[in-house]
């Protein structure tokens, strides 16, 4: 058995058998690519990927429990490669991160900044998606960091550390009648068509259970992961929006008025977190404490000795979180 072995399985499996697409981001050939598999399947005596002919078809039940192992493997030795890159250089690596468009494009860009020009030969790696994809990225290591609102807390591999709380604004025209309402009430944003975030994203989930509670049914007409697609509909006149906070912009927004909705839904917590057991380099630790203060070395070396979820939750308890 072959760590190469290991790789190409591993790659193949998350390229969705697709053979040819995991050679050519290998930079390599297809026939050497399944020659290996086959002399590894041979090794073992069972077969990782079920056939018809030529193709790969699934990942059979011997398959899947092959490629969990194979996964820590290789994270295994993707550690040991940072630990040795962290004594030989300590300046110099990368980094990955996957996260949504509303941390990408509101909350991460001083931050990348900052870290760029005190770490300029560390390449820095951003992936977008939804929370789930980001989370699952976090969780088979495909990705250093994850950073989001939702979906973290499904994965039991990570280990999730609050950063920030956020609220919501409503979003509308100039003219429209909520900007003469003194007290806005959640009654009177379900009176409007809403246009809002995708469910699943950015705190989506705290939106609907406000209206819920209240007995409400509102009547969402266009939904988006992008909240600067959220109010270029708003400003064709689709719906209000609702939509983070840190997403209106006063200078470039100013055709728009952001009304405040943080006492009508619950705030929403973002998160930063990564994979159990993973070996965080000296700018890993530098890169959370810039993007969230609170989170220093001691704090986070600390989460990792913790073995629970629950243990994880008592140890932020009574941290007490930066408000946006």
């Amino acid at each position: 058995m072959k760590l190469q072995q290991l790789r190409y399985i591993w790659e193949v499996a998350h390229h969705d058998l697709n053979v040819s697409a995991t050679a050519q981001s290998l930079y390599t050939s297809q026939p050497g690519i399944s020659k290996q598999i086959r002399l590894l399947e041979d090794e073992l005596g069972v077969e990782v990927f079920a056939r018809s002919g030529k193709h790969l078809t699934r990942i059979t039940p011997a398959g899947e429990s092959i490629l969990k192992t194979a996964g820590e493997i290789l994270r295994k030795v993707e550690s040991i490669k940072q630990v040795a890159q962290e004594f030989s250089n300590e300046k110099k690596g990368s980094l990955s991160i996957a996260t949504t468009h509303t941390q990408a494009r509101y909350a991460l860009p001083k931050v990348i900044q900052t870290f760029i020009e005190r770490y300029p030969d560390v390449s820095l790696h951003m992936h977008q998606g939804t929370p789930m994809q980001i989370s699952e990225m976090a969780a088979d290591g495909t990705v250093d960091f994850a950073i989001a609102t939702e979906a973290l807390e499904l994965f039991s591999d990570l280990i999730m550390m609050p950063c920030y709380r956020w609220n919501r604004c409503v979003i509308v025209p100039k003219d429209h009648p909520l900007t003469q309402v003194s007290e806005l009430k959640l009654e009177d944003v379900a009176k409007f068509p809403i246009v809002t975030y995708v469910f699943g994203f950015t705190g989506r989930s705290k939106l609907d259970e406000a209206f819920i509670d209240k007995g409400l049914a509102p009547k969402v007409v266009f939904t988006a992961a992008d909240a600067d697609v959220i109010k270029t509909y708003v400003r064709l006149g689709l719906g209000i929006g609702i939509v983070a906070k840190m997403a209106f912009d006063n200078d470039i927004d100013n055709d728009l008025v952001a009304l405040d909705a943080s006492h009508l839904f619950d705030s929403s917590v973002t998160k930063i977190g990564f994979r159990r057991g993973t070996f965080l380099r000296g700018f890993m630790y530098d890169f959370i404490e810039e993007f969230a203060p609170h989170l220093n070395k001691d704090i986070v070396s600390e989460a990792f000795n913790r073995h629970s979820r629950t243990e994880l939750d008592e140890l932020f308890s009574h941290m007490e979180l930066p408000t946006y």
